[in-house]
């Protein structure tokens, strides 16, 4: 693995003890984000019974452990919820090809438009996204020339010298018409403006976007396998 990657071993724990520790809740060693944020959980490399005693104790009997990319392994008590096998994928470090002129304007979300967000979400199922999932980082969108929502994408995890784009999704009336693709560069550039470099996940199963961020230079840098579990 390239050595400036290694922040994304533990892109969740880095997350929450970096960018998004106004975000985190904790005990002792495990953390997680704030409700409505996101369910993404972390605990130290190779935990042990105190570990995991301390996630159980933060989330809660009966609630969900989402380990997003940790190859860390609960005790046989803790049920298994669901797997996803998925890739990690890294942009290039010299920046995606230039935006196509002529097209719908890329606009800020904010706030305001928070009922919108979740209206496109459900109707696409990118992924998970909450009600306070915007505040992750900027979410940008294209609108109809109705005013409707009709793609958004977004930042997400935010480990040292890497910003995660995700949330990307169109409406199906829209596809076609390049809106992914503008979006995910648009992000991208306010990416490298930091001086970070951008990264995303895709399941395995969606070979059209994986064949998208492949035409906009993204490489895959490993598999990931998301996992979840439910607190005994």
């Amino acid at each position: 693995m390239d050595r400036g990657t290694g922040a994304l071993d533990d892109p969740v724990g880095e997350s929450l003890r970096g960018h998004h520790a106004h975000l985190a809740r904790r005990v002792g060693s495990a953390a997680t984000y704030l409700p409505d944020v996101t369910t993404f959980a972390a605990v130290p490399a190779d935990p042990g019974a105190a570990e995991w005693a301390d996630l159980a104790r933060l989330l809660g009997s009966g609630e969900l452990a989402d380990l997003f990319s940790s190859p860390a392994t609960p005790p046989s008590d803790w049920e298994p919820v669901f797997s996803l096998s998925a890739r990690r994928m890294v942009g290039p470090a010299d920046g995606l090809p230039d935006q196509t002129a002529g097209a719908a304007p890329v606009v800020e979300l904010g706030p305001g438009d928070v009922a919108d967000m979740l209206d496109l979400v459900a109707r696409t199922e990118p992924g998970p996204f909450w009600a306070r999932t915007r505040e992750l980082g900027t979410y940008l969108g294209v609108r109809d020339e109705g005013g409707a929502l009709v793609a958004m994408a977004g930042e997400r995890l935010r480990p040292p010298g890497w910003t995660e784009i995700s949330a990307v999704c169109t409406a199906p009336a829209a596809r076609g018409r390049g809106h992914a693709a503008r979006l995910v560069r648009a992000l991208a550039a306010r990416v490298r403006s930091r001086g970070e470099r951008p990264f995303l996940h895709v399941a395995e199963s969606n070979t059209a976007a994986i064949a998208l961020y492949e035409r906009l230079g993204f490489t895959t840098l490993e598999p990931v396998t998301f996992r979840g579990f439910r607190v005994p």
